[in-house]
């Protein structure tokens, strides 16, 4: 597909597994944009004049210049993002009902549970300080259950929600850390060759990276 036409999308960012499924996105889209980085451990996201485009001062947020009615818009939350700009181009989000549930149904299940949950066994393994077993076990566990969802769900299936989607995109970004959220990807064949066939797409490494 041709590159589309237009004024470049700001996409406020930094190198986070919610920071880098926007720049993917844009990339497989074809949108023009330009990255306007927000360091996170500088606290950039507490600016105010970050908050003023993510009122709950996390990354990503983007400013479409080139919005809804030809005005500029600006949206927050990775997931209002990708749905956003697979409205603006009817790109990987279907037209079709059914087919933009499946979508939805996997969207959410990665900003809902799937996201939050790693990044939480990402702290506790990783970052924080204080080593806590409870915790460390607690979300390790649940890592584990959800990979297994994930896993049982691409068993016959090249993608998670029929053809490639921006439910692909949003998962993929937190699923290339496993190893850090203590998870074997060798048990799970399914999701080990979903992630080998995603992170083959040249849009998708040139969106990783854009930060």
């Amino acid at each position: 597909m041709a590159a589309v036409t237009g004024r470049p999308i700001d996409v406020h960012t930094w190198s986070t597994p919610n920071g880098w499924k926007i720049p993917i996105m844009l990339e497989e889209c074809g949108l023009p944009y330009r990255v306007v980085p927000v360091n996170i451990g500088k606290g950039e996201q507490m600016a105010p004049d970050f908050l003023r485009l993510s009122p709950n001062n996390k990354i990503p947020a983007i400013v479409d210049p080139d919005g809804p009615g030809g005005e500029p818009i600006t949206v927050f939350e990775s997931g209002a993002i990708l749905q956003y700009l697979g409205r603006k181009t009817g790109r990987f989000y279907p037209a079709d009902e059914r087919a933009r549930v499946a979508v939805d149904e996997w969207l959410f299940w990665q900003v809902g549970g799937f996201g939050p949950m790693l990044g939480q066994a990402h702290h506790f393994r990783i970052y924080a300080q204080e080593k806590i077993p409870y915790a460390i076990e607690r979300f390790t566990a649940e890592a584990n259950r959800l990979y297994g969802v994930l896993d049982r769900r691409l068993a016959g299936r090249d993608y998670l929600a029929g053809d490639y989607s921006i439910a692909d995109m949003a998962t993929l970004t937190w699923a290339k850390f496993h190893e850090k959220q203590g998870i074997d990807v060798g048990a799970l064949p399914n999701l080990k060759a979903w992630l080998g066939r995603v992170l083959a797409r040249p849009a998708v490494q040139r969106g990783l990276a854009a930060i």
